[in-house]
């Protein structure tokens, strides 16, 4: 994981999917050392540029960062702990249950 930071009791490690060719970046909540969720941001290909055109995900991520570290904030705050995914795709963004998806969705 790239990054870590704390948020009320929780830690969050947050980082891009290991390998991955599409713009999957994560954030591992936890408390006390026991993992509580996921939650990750995809966008798929076909969107990857309404963020940048050159699809560079180092400097999408350096202009999103901020936004979609508040939607995990809110989700804490909300404390929706559902391994959830922001989808961006070609229709604009949604909420997706993790568990829920048709394509399956891991760290690894």
């Amino acid at each position: 994981m790239e990054g870590e930071w704390s948020y009320k009791s929780l830690k969050v490690k947050e980082g891009f999917k290991p390998g991955s060719e599409h713009f999957q970046y994560f954030f591992v909540v936890s408390e006390g050392g026991q993992k509580k969720c996921n939650y990750c941001v995809w966008i798929e290909d076909e969107a990857l540029s309404r963020f940048n055109n050159s699809k560079n995900f180092n400097a999408i991520l350096d202009s999103h960062r901020e936004d979609w570290n508040k939607w995990v904030k809110e989700k804490i705050d909300q404390k929706d702990f559902r391994n959830m995914v922001l989808l961006f795709d070609e229709h604009g963004q949604k909420e997706v249950d993790l568990d829920k998806m048709d394509k399956k969705l891991t760290m690894e």
